[in-house]
């Protein structure tokens, strides 16, 4: 294959003359005068689409292959220059302006393979070790650059939001794996609550860089529920307020109770995960019923990972576009309030789904608590992906979301979804969204 950004800009020039005669072409079949207008078969028009998302297919290749190219060619651009005759002044990487930027040295060393000291592995299938580096890092190179900035062996730098934009882009995991964090440790450090106390106490503030945050102390966040303006879950940080009151009780409504879902299973609930889980309540409630919970979380203007860590329960920092880091059928329940709804591109939400599908176990339960969407959406889109993924449906409540106004038209759904027990049942509901 010729990895040259010449070749690229070649074949990028001719992907393009294609897609104009494809679109000049549309524009004359269907124009109001033009004499094919009524004679249009659909079979044809289904072809000229076909033929579109080819196109599209197509430059998402040549995209993703001049990305990579142009990382092995900065990488032999290197090891040329390490040589003892080599140089790094080839016209094809050196010099043409249409080749990537240079990464950061640092990345170049976290996303290189390594060579396994004992050889060849049956297990690994190869002689080296590939790491699971996140693509689209090297699509950010001027972020990436400052994130790879620091002292090998130091301190890591103070930079929490540039860390999160990067990872909410796809960079993920992070590249960063040589320098020590926090930053620097508080001038006095104290210890969190001994269990069980520690489940509804707030910790002291020496717990959180507070840098990357409006507020600068847990009494700043507490009160955050009082102020104007949108922050992510609000009022998650009075543990004394509407956090002390969620998921116990006897449940109405779009509100399950967790002693209801866990009656339902009659004590077969062990582990699990609860997606988006704020500051971690759900989890804690579950430990209180001897069931152990990991939360993900994100860190949006607040230390959310902290806090649920500080409460001891264990929070799990990544993204929703993620793959699940559990092996395939090992968890009893997953949960996710609020996160997973309608704001998630229809086809990563697919994704997620399915992925909830995969980490369940037989008879392991989904529960979707408050998916929210417009109404023309929950018939048209989100019923149909839902059944689409092969759950059997326990529970299902659906209700009006009015925080924004009836004029929004917006519907919650919650419900209790449990995977099937047999392939059998599985089959049966493999149709419905495409």
């Amino acid at each position: 294959m010729d990895a040259s950004p010449r070749s690229f800009s070649n074949n990028l020039c001719f992907l393009l003359l294609c897609v104009l005669i494809s679109n000049l072409l549309t524009l004359s079949l269907f124009s109001s005068d033009s004499p094919f207008r009524q004679n249009t078969s659909r079979s044809f028009i289904e072809s000229l689409l076909r033929a579109e998302e080819e196109i599209e297919r197509l430059r998402d290749e040549l995209r993703s292959t001049r990305s990579a190219s142009g990382l092995l060619l900065q990488q032999f651009s290197q090891l040329a220059s390490s040589l003892p005759n080599g140089t790094a002044d080839s016209p094809d990487s050196a010099s043409d302006a249409e080749a990537d930027v240079l990464l950061p040295k640092e990345y170049l060393e976290f996303v290189s393979p390594k060579k396994l000291p004992l050889g060849w592995n049956s297990n690994f299938g190869s002689d080296h070790i590939n790491p699971p580096a996140g693509r689209a890092c090297d699509q950010f190179p001027e972020d990436l650059a400052r994130y790879m900035n620091y002292t090998v062996g130091g301190p890591c730098p103070d930079d929490e939001l540039l860390a999160q934009r990067l990872l909410l882009r796809g960079c993920e995991p992070l590249p960063r794996r040589r320098c020590r964090s926090p930053p620097a440790l508080p001038a006095r450090f104290v210890e969190p609550a001994p269990f069980p106390a520690s489940l509804w106490s707030t910790p002291d503030d020496s717990s959180v860089v507070w840098t990357a945050y409006t507020c600068k102390n847990y009494s700043c966040l507490v009160d955050r529920k009082n102020q104007k303006g949108f922050d992510d879950c609000k009022d998650c940080f009075d543990l004394g307020g509407r956090e002390s009151r969620r998921w116990v009780g006897p449940g109405a409504g779009l509100d399950y109770s967790i002693d209801e879902v866990l009656a339902y299973k009659k004590g077969t609930v062990r582990i699990g995960l609860d997606i988006g889980g704020g500051t971690g309540t759900f989890a804690v409630r579950m430990r209180e019923r001897n069931v152990t919970i990991v939360t993900t979380s994100m860190n949006f203007n607040g230390p959310f990972n902290n806090f649920i860590a500080s409460r001891g329960v264990v929070p799990l920092y990544m993204s929703i576009s993620q793959r699940l880091p559990f092996f395939d059928g090992t968890l009893d329940i997953v949960h996710s309030m609020h996160v997973l709804s309608n704001w998630i591109p229809t086809r990563l939400l697919e994704f997620a789904l399915f992925d909830i599908y995969r980490v369940l176990r037989p008879g392991g339960v989904f529960w979707l608590d408050h998916f929210f969407c417009l109404e023309d959406q929950m018939q048209d889109v989100y019923v149909p992906m839902i059944d689409a993924v092969g759950f059997k449906k326990v529970k299902w409540t659906v209700g009006r979301k009015l925080d924004r106004g009836p004029q929004m038209r917006e519907t919650y759904i919650s419900a209790l979804l449990e995977k099937p027990m047999t392939a059998g049942k599985q089959r049966q509901r493999r149709r419905g969204f495409t």
